[in-house]
């Protein structure tokens, strides 16, 4: 089952951040999740791990130290949507 990728309004802004700011590092992890959210979100690379105080069946993944890739995993239609891509859980 491959899961179609959604980017909040908030995540292509974060995203656009890291393309203007030249951090490719950050740039390959990213597109190495959304690579590997589309086969398993739950696991792979950047410790993947379920936020408990979140509703929903919401992940994280670690871009570096201090920012996460925040998304919410919908399995009834198959649809990850990518929450964040800045900031440590909101902390911006």
């Amino acid at each position: 089952m491959i899961f179609q990728i959604k980017l909040s309004d908030e995540a292509e802004k974060d995203i656009l951040f890291y393309r203007k700011s030249g951090n490719k590092s950050a740039l390959k992890k990213i597109n190495i999740f959304i690579d590997e959210l589309r086969i398993n979100p739950y696991s792979g690379t950047g410790k993947p791990e379920r936020l408990k105080h979140k509703n929903g069946n919401v992940w994280s993944r670690r871009i570096d130290s201090k920012n996460r890739l925040i998304y919410s995993v919908e399995e009834n239609i198959v649809t990850v949507e990518i929450i964040s891509a800045k900031g440590h859980y909101g902390d911006k």
